[in-house]
């Protein structure tokens, strides 16, 4: 008999994913449900506290849709809108526990994500398919991933929650 074609989301897979993350110099780390070339992207991220996300958007070509959808199912995030001038204009905490647990983003839309607990765990639904050199419209007053400088604002910006 063949095994079921089911890809299961389990505490073990979230706590191996959460291991590699604490293993990665950027502190997170995506574990993939779909293919690269799939329309519909869905995929856990686990982060790490520390970890940098530069600020950025999504803009897709015409007939994909930019939003993204995240839902914390362990731990907890903070999530910052901004504004095209870098601004913060609205903050978020999303947390497995929480009263809020998940968002949708519109296109568009310029934010980030701070990890407030370790071993936090999203999963992401975007459309796709994922090119990853038109992924990300980073806004670019924002230091580059790895630098003394993207540490300290991470920090700034963890102490917003």
């Amino acid at each position: 008999m063949e095994p079921l074609p089911l890809k299961r989301l389990t505490q073990d897979l979230m706590d191996s994913i959460a291991d590699q993350a604490r293993s990665n110099s950027r502190q997170r780390q995506n574990y993939n449900f779909h293919e690269h070339s799939e329309r519909v992207q869905r995929f856990l991220n686990v982060l790490q506290p520390g970890t940098y996300v530069r600020p950025h958007r999504h803009q897709r070509v015409p007939d994909v849709n930019g939003f993204e959808f995240f839902l914390v199912i362990q731990g907890a995030i903070g999530l910052i809108v901004m504004n095209g001038e870098g601004e913060p204009i609205d903050t978020e905490r999303l947390s497995a526990e929480g009263a809020t647990r998940a968002v949708e983003l519109a296109e568009g839309t310029y934010h980030t994500l701070v990890a407030l607990q370790p071993n936090t765990v999203m999963l992401e639904i975007k459309e796709g398919p994922y090119e990853v050199q038109t992924d990300k419209d980073f806004l670019p007053m924002f230091p580059l991933e790895g630098t003394p400088e993207a540490a300290a604002i991470e920090q700034q910006w963890r102490n917003l929650f």
